[in-house]
């Protein structure tokens, strides 16, 4: 029998504001000591009283209509309330049955391989996954277990930081999937600038709800929550586990009779029990006395609309059909804000570069419409295959770089303009990525400026022939393939600056 997987993913987005939650308290506590970023507030001790933190409702309401949610005009608080150490109040502020958003989506690419690439415009290839709700609530504290010395402690740090929390409706169809709407959502986060969304350090914390559906049935067996997931393939491989371990149980008639909680062990590569799971009823749910309920106005809420920045898939679009970057290209240059800017303002750059050099005739749309092909495959190439991983070696971020798209554009240009062949560019791009030089100077002082006057040129191709009269013989006698050794040694006299092009007609010419 077949079983179709129903998945549905629950998300805890941790928000980069200055401040905490309900109170002043710094929010930007990384590596911090434990226990310094606190205040009574955040530590619930009695009688404080908490203040809503504007910056965190405003950040809300920006994923809530990036996400096509409907806003609720009228929110409010909750307290959600169960007993675990790492909850100082015995309660958790948050929101029920009011959140501040609803009855979302959001557009998936669910068949490319890596489920990024590949165009939008393809109605076979989209899927749309419905979102339940979007909602505030604070943080609770760190636990951290010492298996050596038998005991827990607890870091208040991080209690009391904002948090939003994401829900969708059963909407995914495998772990593939999954993986693939969480990718969209961190690419939208980072894009809003709300949080840096990092799955290993629990910027961005998943759990993954699973049920299998034999063919031809219409009720679900409860379902099983899977916690303590940390990254993309985590993720992927968590749910694909669980769906083979859910399988078998089917097989043997032992399907689950109860909704469980199950933790992802990375080292066994497996879910492991945890405990039944608590519903809704299990929190005793009521209104938060200490803060009143928050409504927005239309103006409001069109003000933080009309702020959004353009979302990923969207820009993703654009650069294909807008500058003919290939899906690929588009996927990698959009992953990353400060990268995507940086290569709209190379082409911006460029196009001034090359539409005003001298010896190219034409208005400058002319002349931009009859380059901008090349051009852009080689701002691609360039910053894809060679600036990006030079930056990852370095073990810094092209934000962090000394490298400018002015600079970059300008490197382009020379390349294009043939003043430097491949290799030479090399070496300029690597002076660039360590100083920071400019791209003409760098050329200068590597002396790296390809030689292209056929005078220069075929004094060395002279120097070639009369040194390897053995191999001239060969490629007389037919032996085509001889000339590549032949021009390579042209190259090594030339400490590689002669125009390859020139320089292999110039042999074949000589040599005939």
């Amino acid at each position: 029998m077949k079983y179709k997987p129903i998945i549905g993913l629950e998300f805890h987005i941790q928000l980069n504001t200055r401040s905490k939650m309900f109170c002043t308290c710094n929010n930007q506590n990384e590596g911090d000591a434990p226990n310094t970023s606190v205040c009574p507030i955040c530590m619930g001790h009695p009688g404080t009283l908490p203040v809503v933190n504007q910056k965190v409702v405003d950040d809300a309401i920006k994923l809530a209509l990036a996400l096509n949610c409907e806003i609720n005009k009228f929110t409010k608080f909750d307290r959600k309330n169960y007993y675990y150490p790492d909850l100082p109040k015995g309660y958790q502020i948050s929101q029920y049955d009011q959140p501040l958003g609803k009855e979302g989506f959001l557009v998936i690419n669910h068949m490319a391989p890596d489920g990024l690439a590949g165009r939008l415009d393809k109605e076979d290839e989209l899927k749309k996954v419905r979102i339940i709700r979007i909602h505030m609530e604070e943080d609770t504290a760190k636990m951290i277990h010492s298996k050596q010395e038998s005991k827990s402690l607890i870091d208040f740090n991080r209690s009391g930081s904002p948090l939003l929390e994401l829900v969708t409706y059963p909407d995914l169809r495998s772990a593939h999937e999954a993986k693939t709407f969480a990718q969209e959502l961190q690419l939208i986060v980072r894009e809003l600038g709300i949080s840096d969304a990092d799955m290993e350090k629990g910027h961005l914390r998943c759990d993954a709800n699973i049920s299998l559906l034999p063919e031809n049935d219409q009720i679900l067996n409860p379902k099983t929550e899977i916690k303590n997931i940390n990254s993309f393939k985590s993720l992927e491989k968590a749910l694909n586990f669980e769906i083979k371990r859910q399988t078998l149980l089917y097989e043997k008639g032992e399907e689950p009779k109860e909704q469980s909680t199950r933790g992802w062990d990375d080292k066994l590569q497996e879910t492991v029990i945890r405990r039944t799971k608590e519903e809704a009823k299990d929190y005793r749910y009521f209104p938060e006395p200490d803060i009143p309920p928050l409504t927005f106005t239309n103006n409001y809420i069109n003000e933080i609309k009309a702020s959004l920045p353009e979302m990923p898939q969207s820009k993703r679009r654009r650069f294909i059909e807008e500058f003919g970057f290939t899906s690929e290209a588009a996927k990698i240059l959009t992953t990353d804000k400060y990268i995507d800017d940086f290569a709209e303002r190379t082409i911006s750059e460029l196009y001034e570069w090359i539409t005003t050099l001298p010896e190219i005739e034409g208005t400058k749309e002319e002349i931009w419409d009859k380059n901008k092909k090349k051009l852009i495959k080689m701002v691609s190439d360039w910053l894809v295959n060679k600036l990006l991983p030079a930056l990852e070696k370095q073990k810094i971020s092209l934000e962090q770089s000394k490298i400018n798209s002015e600079n970059f554009a300008e490197l382009i240009s020379i390349i294009y303009q043939n003043k430097v062949n491949s290799a030479g560019a090399s070496k300029i791009l690597e002076q660039m990525v360590k100083i920071g030089i400019d791209p003409s100077q760098a050329m200068v002082e590597l002396n790296v400026e390809q030689l292209d006057d056929e005078e220069s040129i075929e004094t060395v191709v002279d120097t070639v022939i009369k040194q390897n009269p053995d191999q001239v013989a060969e490629y007389k006698a037919g032996k085509e393939p001889v000339i590549k050794y032949l021009l390579g040694q042209v190259m090594k006299l030339s400490q590689g600056k002669a125009n390859p092009q020139k320089a292999e007609e110039l042999l074949k010419k000589k040599i005939k």
